[in-house]
């Protein structure tokens, strides 16, 4: 008999379980909802049936809070399909169950689960599962309720803040967000929230190693080795067929091989080393974005009963590639000292990361579609992304994710889920860890998008910080048990790293000459001006940001008509502002930069600017140190967050319904491939521990100001260009231009030039340098074509004291052709045009208009054209705001 794979997904029921009742098998006969969904999760479920308030709106996340302190049933019945009842094995598959779960078939108990990121896999005996009428029930039990009970058997630990939940949570294999993070709510989520299956076979593919690779560059020669891991009668197998097609349904390989070795390890029967021939296949790499193509090639592999019957079989889609991460000695020392790179090679290029931390995209995960994943991944590569990093607080995202991230070519940093905590290493823990890791890097491991394996997020950092805590029991896991079993299953090998971040001696995971680096000096810890991000990187900078609001759309959404809290500070606003401090933080760094306002709207397009600034700074100043070989001394950028898992105020990119906010768009040119950027140094007439950016007008007097200009071409080819500098003074008509003939070096940054900032005539001996209302713009042009590259723009700092002109701003929005013009007389400072759908429930869908460019500083003399879509044909306003225009204004409306 083939093997079968049955999808148990019908008539399934729910309920509260009613613990009056002795057994749960006697709930059976009482009454049950019918479970609108399937894979499911319970607070999905009441909301559906209208038994809970919506706990994304208002204050209604507390009012949901009993759903985690409590126990739930799910139930359904199903029958073996009519042609595998004569089966000689079967299991039931779970591919994910939230989170503690005992399951009974036919009133047997078959299985406890005690951990949400495996896959469970529980054989059938012929006295349990009958041929019809089994009856399948699974009982969920409070992770909360048991972590709190595992905290008293082996004691409390520290973990994270306040803000991250209670430290209990270290204890239970269950996604530590939803604790409570510092941008996420409390919600407890339960139920079967991944597929559920039943398979029956005589023999069946447990797993399929496929082992693509290509030799070293610059042959790039591509190999491909399978080995397969065999359930059930393995005597029964005479033969594996492996057909290998690229995408339009070629086939490169079709080959029956019968001469099988058989070997056994844990239970299963090894087939090792079916090795394969691909010279002059045609066969091509697989590239990251923006590097080549991403080309995938599906394999499918058969085993062979006698006559050829094929008794089961298994479908990948692979690519070619190799990944290395490179930490070797600098050539030369850069401003923190000489120390080792961290930086990825793939196909033998060195390349240099900019991407995004990913937090789970919802605190619901059924409610996360294929079709949202693509949304999220597409957003990213659109934004000239090339790194995500799935942060270790989540979950291992479904098949589904890295597909897309194959696809779209971005890379995968894999985090094994702990964070911010002191986990603990008894035995029956490590053993459950053990076995999660298996699961997920068998799955994981054939990807071409997956970078590196890394072992935790902050947990060797926190234990720094506390400095009173005496021993870090999981350092058994991350530096033994994970590395162990990523060495063991990947082939060709996936680095692994033991921590983010993670470098120097003793645990320094602060130290810029060696590892990773977390940088929250800015926004927390020192608390420093956000100027100072060129000073405070690393070699690769795997995480750092700046919060902002989201849309207002989106404010609104969780107010929910509730107009009295339509205010900055209100309480409606905190109950959505999870990190504490906040209110004292932004005062510090709005204050210093913006002027004060008691206009919603207004603050809200103040903390996006100050976000984009801030964090497109940290984007130029860093990516500056990629200076070629010897030199790279910083080798990838990635932003906390891309994304949130719900209706907040945080550090995101792009709010839960997919809106961009400002920084999305100016991290986007910071990445593009050739990129020009400018930093401006004021100096002061005596020293001052001020931002080097600051004009002083007080006390202190600014008597001049540097600009350094630089150039990035991440391609692989030198790129002749041409450098315009264009300056205008925002108090008068003074104009001054000048333009450099240069050639980008490949795959690194150019110094162009470094000049004092010209300005008009100062009006006194002791005024201000007059640049201190000059604006500069730089485009770099293609010296052969004349296409423009990329552009710039430095305004003077702090932007409280600009008194920003009345730019005449002329948007031209041609919806059908899907394009909009922008041209200005004078300079305009952070314009970022938005579109309001004007339809029921527009407030609580994603995003539907999208902008090819946005957040920007145009000049006179230089249009811009961006393209549009989903304008047309809908009832939409365009609103248009500014600095010096910050709530905005509609300029286009249908």
């Amino acid at each position: 008999m083939a093997a079968t794979t049955t999808q148990i997904t019908l008539n399934w029921t729910w309920k509260q379980r009613d613990e009056s009742v002795a057994s749960v098998l006697e709930e059976l006969g009482s009454s049950w909802n019918m479970a609108t969904e399937f894979p499911s999760e319970i607070h999905v479920e009441l909301l559906k049936a209208g038994k809970i308030p919506d706990p994304f709106l208002g204050f209604n996340e507390h009012e949901v809070q009993w759903i985690g302190e409590t126990e739930w049933l799910y139930a359904t019945t199903l029958d073996v399909p009519v042609g595998e009842r004569n089966w000689k094995h079967a299991e039931l598959v779970f591919d994910g169950l939230d989170t503690l779960c005992d399951v009974y078939l036919n009133g047997k108990k078959v299985l406890y689960a005690d951990n949400m990121f495996r896959t469970w896999t529980v054989p059938m005996s012929r006295d349990v599962l009958k041929d019809t009428g089994n009856t399948l029930l699974l009982h969920f039990k409070s992770a909360k309720k048991l972590a709190l009970e595992l905290e008293k058997q082996f004691g409390r630990v520290r973990a994270g803040s306040t803000n991250l939940g209670h430290p209990s949570r270290v204890y239970v294999r269950k996604a530590q967000y939803g604790w409570r993070w510092d941008w996420g709510p409390e919600l407890m989520t339960c139920g079967p929230y991944r597929p559920i299956s039943l398979i029956t076979y005589a023999v069946r593919i447990q797993s399929a190693n496929t082992r693509a690779q290509v030799s070293a560059a610059p042959a790039l020669a591509p190999s491909l080795k399978i080995d397969i891991a065999v359930a059930g009668d393995a005597q029964a197998v005479k033969g594996v067929n492996v057909v290998l097609k690229d995408t339009d349904g070629k086939t490169l390989i079709g080959e029956d091989i019968t001469s099988l070795n058989f070997k056994e390890d844990r239970g299963s029967s090894l087939i090792k080393d079916l090795t394969f021939d691909l010279q002059d296949k045609g066969i091509q790499p697989w590239w990251p974005v923006g590097y080549g193509a991403q080309t995938m090639y599906n394999a499918e592999i058969c085993l062979l009963g006698e006559g050829g019957v094929v008794l089961d079989k298994v479908a990948k889609r692979i690519g070619f590639r190799s990944v290395e991460l490179i930490q070797e000695l600098l050539e030369e020392e850069d401003r923190y000292g000489k120390g080792t790179t961290f930086l990825f090679e793939v196909n033998g290029v060195r390349m240099f990361m900019g991407g995004s931390n990913w937090i789970p995209a919802h605190n619901f995960l059924t409610q996360l579609t294929p079709e949202k994943y693509r949304a999220w991944l597409t957003l990213m590569r659109d934004g000239n992304q090339n790194m995500v990093r799935l942060w270790g607080g989540g979950i291992y995202e479904p098949d589904v994710f890295y597909d897309i991230c194959d696809e779209l070519g971005i890379l995968v940093w894999q985090d094994f889920q702990f964070a911010c905590g002191v986990y603990p290493a008894h035995d029956e823990f490590v053993a459950s860890v053990r076995a999660e890791a298996v699961d997920n890097v068998t799955r994981l491991r054939h990807h071409p998008s997956i970078a590196i394996f890394c072992g935790n997020n902050e947990d060797y950092q926190m234990v720094l910080q506390w400095g009173d805590v005496a021993d870090l029991p999981a350092r058994l896991l991350y530096e033994d048990v994970l590395p162990s079993v990523v060495s063991e299953l990947c082939d060709p090998p996936i680095p692994y790293h033991r921590g983010s971040p993670y470098g120097g001696k003793g645990w320094d995971t602060a130290d810029p000459t060696i590892g990773d680096v977390h940088q929250w000096d800015i926004w927390g810890g020192k608390e420093l001006p956000w100027q100072q991000y060129p000073d405070r990187g690393g070699r690769f900078v795997s995480e750092f940001g700046i919060p902002s609001f989201p849309d207002i759309k989106t404010v609104d959404y969780w107010l929910n008509g509730d107009t009295n809290n339509r205010w900055a500070q209100s309480k409606a606003i905190a109950q959505h502002d999870r990190a504490g401090g906040h209110e004292r933080r932004f005062g510090i760094v709005m204050n210093e930069n913006f002027r004060l306002t008691t206009d919603l709207e207004t603050h809200v397009y103040n903390t996006q600017i100050m976000q984009s600034e801030a964090v497109s700074l940290a984007y130029r100043a860093w990516k500056r140190e990629w200076r070629g070989k010897g030199k790279q001394f910083t080798a990838g950028v990635l932003v906390w967050q891309l994304n949130d898992c719900w209706p907040v105020i945080s550090w995101a990119i792009a709010d839960f319904f997919l809106r961009a906010k400002p920084v999305y768009y100016t991290i986007a040119r910071e990445l593009k491939p050739i990129s020009v950027a400018m930093l401006r140094m004021v100096t002061q007439n005596r020293e001052n521990d001020r931002p080097k950016q600051f004009y002083e007008f007080g006390a202190f007097r600014s008597v001049s100001a540097s600009l350094a200009v630089w150039g990035t071409n991440s391609t692989l080819a030198p790129r002749r260009v041409r450098l315009e500098l264009s300056f205008f003074d925002v108090a008068s008509d003074w104009t001054a231009t000048q333009t450099l003939d240069a050639t980008l070096l490949p795959n690194q940054t150019t110094e162009l030039l470094e000049l004092r900032v010209p300005g008009p005539s100062a009006p006194s001996a002791h005024a201000v340098d007059p640049s201190h209302s000059v604006v500069a713009a730089a485009r770099l042009v293609d010296a052969e074509t004349g296409e423009v590259l990329a552009r710039h723009a430095d305004w003077p700092q702090p932007y409280r004291l600009v008194e920003f002109p009345d730019p005449e701003l002329k948007v031209v929005v041609d919806a059908e052709a899907g394009r909009v013009r922008v041209e200005v007389a004078r300079p305009v400072k952070g314009l970022f045009l938005t579109a309001d759908e004007e339809a029921e429930g527009a407030l609580g869908r994603d995003e539907g208009v999208k902008w090819s460019d946005n957040a920007l500083d145009v000049v006179p003399g230089d249009p811009r054209e961006i393209v549009v879509s989903g304008l047309k044909g809908k009832g939409v306003k365009v609103r248009a705001a500014f600095m010096g225009c910050e709530k905005g204004r509609v300029v286009y409306s249908q």
